[in-house]
């Protein structure tokens, strides 16, 4: 009888822990990718085209969650011109207005079909990703050679592709565990205020940076992982619209001490490291918590936290950070 009783207790502990959701926390990874070029550049426009994925890694490595997005940020450069305060939407935030269906044969717009490639990528490996056979087609673009894939994604996939790898491969990803389910965000914000027109003296300099945010949130609408990244790309242009040189090296966090922050500033750590205490930080956080982060401007301008213990692992400029993670929660599915 004392043996039964065990047993029923035993059994009632087992289904007590599978109504309460007891499963053990399952372990992931949060990675992002970007893959840039200014192919498009050319005479009278300045043009970068940042293509980036977060993705959502299982313990086998196979992509559970996967979000794609594009900064193509164009600026007319006519006579050396420039519009420093241009303002810039991804091909996301575009949607219907990218309006690749009225000026095309494609019969889905570019965000949806972002949307199918996300899709497909689930359950796979980077490698997979990069192994996915594709073709050049008449326009020059390399379009995937499997007819199901190709119906649902007819546009180019050579940046998705590379840049979903990346986002697999990031060694500077963020670990986290849950049990429970959660969703992914990403976000681009980006600017031109830096840039200079030309004049007769010197050339000018097109500068349109992009922040990139990537957000797991938990079921709790608090942020489990998160991940931020910066590009600087320059375009050189002279008095007649010319381009003279464009300029990337990489991302803020893929050129680590190549920044030179610490070199050329009174910063006791690199940008990457910087970022990394910063999302470490916002770990825990809902994103209104996040956005509540109390600042202080200093001698520079530069809007930077006023919590003394943060500020000795991040003393660069947050704001740019919070605004870029706190849309990338927004945008969370």
């Amino acid at each position: 009888m004392k043996k039964m009783i065990a047993m029923l207790l035993a059994l009632t502990m087992v289904l007590a822990l599978a109504a309460c959701g007891g499963s053990a926390p399952a372990e992931y990874k949060l990675g992002m990718g970007i893959t840039l070029n200014m192919d498009s550049s050319d005479t009278n426009n300045a043009q970068v085209d940042a293509t980036v994925a977060a993705v959502v890694l299982d313990k086998d490595n196979k992509i559970v969650a996967c979000q794609i997005d594009c900064a193509q940020n164009k600026m007319d450069v006519t006579d050396g011109a420039v519009a420093a305060d241009a303002t810039f939407l991804s091909k996301y935030e575009k949607g219907d207005d990218y309006n690749m269906v009225k000026f095309s044969d494609a019969t889905l717009e570019w965000y949806q079909q972002a949307d199918n490639f996300e899709q497909y990528c689930i359950g796979k490996t980077a490698d997979e990703i990069l192994g996915i056979a594709t073709t050049v087609n008449d326009e020059g673009h390399t379009v995937a050679t499997d007819e199901t894939l190709y119906a649902s994604v007819s546009i180019s996939i050579s940046d998705f592709q590379e840049a979903v790898a990346k986002a697999c491969n990031d060694e500077q990803g963020m670990s986290f565990s849950t049990a429970d389910t959660f969703t992914l965000g990403l976000a681009i914000n980006s600017t031109a205020d830096e840039s200079t027109a030309a004049t007769a003296d010197a050339d000018g300099v097109v500068k349109m940076y992009s922040e990139f945010g990537a957000v797991v949130l938990g079921s709790d609408g608090k942020i489990l992982a998160a991940l931020t990244d910066a590009t600087q790309p320059q375009i050189t242009i002279n008095t007649a619209g010319e381009i003279v040189e464009t300029k990337f090296n990489g991302t803020k966090r893929e050129l680590k001490e190549g920044y030179n922050m610490v070199a050329f500033s009174d910063a006791t750590h690199e940008w990457y490291e910087q970022a990394a205490s910063f999302v470490a930080y916002a770990v825990g956080k809902t994103p209104a918590e996040l956005e509540s982060t109390e600042t202080t401007v200093n001698e520079e301008g530069h809007h930077v936290v006023a919590d003394e213990t943060l500020y000795a692992s991040v003393s660069i400029s947050v704001d740019g950070m919070i605004n870029v993670l706190v849309k990338a929660a927004g945008n969370a599915k």
